[in-house]
């Protein structure tokens, strides 16, 4: 990939309260921008960034509709009616269904819970889920992650004398859906401070008001913030605000005692003697789960989230496994014959934006299928295939572009659509495929600015190797954790050479491991550069070269730092 390197100006920043800011809270002089631009203007500010309290949580009944959901809960467990906790397939519902479940069932056992089968119910409230819910005598069903849209359905449900309280995240349409109690921060008459929770994040909110109005103490809701974490960052939700609190607290509690379920997944992925990060949960913990829901019921991820047992749990998350696998190998397959598809397209590389749609392909992947096409393509991408005589499938984005709109200008060519700016599910007739497509090409090509098309590395700082010590690492570390609105900081470092050690590494020696010095210091940096062994040549011939690149604990040797390499250009 080609990227921009865009070095980023920081005018409007006074660079001397940034220094003053930076030596108060005691981290480097370069630092200061990166808090500055965050939004702190004081070091009591910086001081709550670094060390988040749980305290600082909001009230939880600032949310449209919560008390109205914790009396109707109240007065179902007053009459001992069954309850029903229904969620996504995805990691984010499993895991809110897993909190409230195993929460709930601390003080109240006439409870079940349900997660539809991607094949044959698709994404959503289904009718075959309510009428499970009818048949086993459930009178209230508490829906996470889902449900916003579902106005037939929970009609449906409310002609059978079933209530729904739903807690969900996703995008609302104008009429809302008959619910008792509708939980959601992006309501459009939305009084919540924080719009961004995740759906599990939703749930946490309603356990923590349920709490609140019963007597609970919080800390009883502390053993379930690891589940928080886990959906946080599989979910790409900002991590900044309330959504900071909950992350850092749960990787806190994942990495000190995780639950059962959890821990069988770490040890799975071969990570239980290391610190966890988000990355760690988006590359090898929420594949895994999500894999259940993927290649067969998601109902198995939720099994192992809320089991007691280790043994049962380490038997679980092996069966898991075995679905990851499988996943794995759908995904590269697939993944092949989507770009093979896009290359074949009249004028491919003069389209801002693609649709490709085979009836073969298999539904549990194609999310992640789009998710491939958009980092190779760096287009928004609808990827479909056909399922119950529907096309069904994913739309992915490019940073800065809502793709959510562009599908919504679709609108009356669907069946079903819902999701958020980066991400949406949609399905439809496969005879309108053709006309979606021309109608989804024109609004990005019409919308859709050159400057979001190309890959762009934002870099915060210019780095001399004499500057990359173990302290300045933990220093970054405390901005931790990253995701979107607080990306992990990218630097730059001019004029470095091969120590005349590295070499290209990886299976398919696809990548290069480094060693490089600069000509400011006798300073050796070990770097990994993935993907980019066609730089080995260059590298090799001794002569400068200038990195991007993020800095990284050195997993191999504690106390030492490792440059993960974003992108390598020869000097000028």
């Amino acid at each position: 990939m080609q990227y921009k390197w865009n070095f980023k100006s920081y005018g409007d920043i006074d660079e001397e309260q940034a220094r003053g800011l930076a030596a108060e809270v005691g981290i480097h002089p370069c630092l200061g921008p990166l808090l500055v631009e965050r939004g702190f203007d004081a070091a009591s500010q910086v001081k709550h960034f670094f060390r988040p309290q749980l305290t600082e949580l909001y009230d939880p009944f600032l949310m449209n509709d919560m008390q109205i959901a914790v009396q109707r809960l109240n007065e179902a467990m007053a009459r001992k009616e069954r309850i029903l906790i229904y969620g996504d397939y995805d990691v984010d519902g499993c895991t809110a269904v897993a909190l409230v479940y195993k929460f709930l069932y601390r003080y109240y056992s006439n409870l079940d819970f349900y997660i539809p089968d991607r094949y044959e119910e698709g994404y959503g409230i289904s009718h075959k889920g309510i009428d499970y819910a009818y048949e086993t005598g459930v009178k209230l069903i508490i829906v996470l992650d889902c449900g916003i849209k579902a106005i037939e359905e929970i009609g449906y449900a409310k002609s059978l004398g079933i209530d729904f309280i739903i807690c969900d995240h996703h995008v609302p349409d104008d009429i809302l859906p008959p619910a008792v109690a509708i939980l959601n921060p992006k309501r459009l008459d939305n009084t919540y401070p924080a719009d961004n929770l995740s759906g599990c994040g939703v749930g946490f909110k309603f356990m923590q008001a349920f709490a609140s109005n019963n007597g609970i103490e919080f800390n009883q809701l502390m053993e379930l913030l690891d589940l928080c974490a886990v959906s946080i960052a599989t979910d790409i939700v900002p991590i900044m605000g309330e959504n900071r609190i909950l992350a850092w607290h749960g990787l806190r509690r994942l990495n000190s005692n995780p639950s059962v379920g959890l821990q069988a997944i770490i040890e799975l992925c071969g990570l239980s003697e290391r610190e966890l990060t988000l990355n760690d949960i988006i590359f090898k913990i929420g594949p895994r789960l999500n894999a259940a829901g993927r290649v067969q019921n998601g109902s198995g991820a939720v099994q192992l989230l809320i089991e007691h047992d280790y043994s049962a749990a380490v038997e679980m998350a092996h069966r898991i496994n075995i679905f990851n696998e499988m996943r794995k190998d759908l995904d590269r397959r697939i993944t092949e014959e989507a770009i093979d598809s896009v290359s074949q397209l009249p004028d491919v590389d003069s389209r801002r934006g693609f649709v490709v749609f085979n009836p073969e392909w298999h539904k549990g992947v194609i999310g992640i299928v789009a998710s491939r096409l958009t980092e190779q393509y760096y287009r928004p991408v609808v990827v479909l295939t056909e399922s119950e005589g529907l096309a069904t499938g994913s739309a992915r984005s490019v940073s800065g572009f809502d793709i959510y709109r562009a599908v919504q200008s679709c609108e009356d060519l669907l069946e079903n659509f819902g999701g958020h700016a980066y991400a949406v599910g949609l399905s439809m007739k496969v005879e309108n495929v053709p006309e979606f497509t021309r109608r989804f090409e024109t609004y990005v090509d019409t919308y859709i600015s050159t400057q979001q098309v190309q890959p762009t590395l934002d870099i915060d700082a210019v780095l001399d190797f004499k500057d990359i010590t173990f302290d300045f690492y933990k220093q970054l570390r405390r901005f931790a954790p990253f995701g979107p609105d607080n990306p992990r900081p990218i630097f730059c470092t001019r004029h470095v050479y091969d120590y005349g050690t590295s070499k290209v590494v990886g299976r398919g020696q696809e990548h290069i491991k480094l060693e490089l010095v600069d000509n400011k210091s006798t300073n050796v940096l070990n770097g990994i550069a993935f993907g980019q062994s066609s730089q080995a040549r260059y590298i090799k011939t001794r002569r400068a070269f200038d990195i991007c690149y993020t800095i990284e604990e050195n997993s191999h040797r504690k106390g030492d730092v490792q440059l993960q390499i974003i992108d390598i250009r020869p000097c000028e």
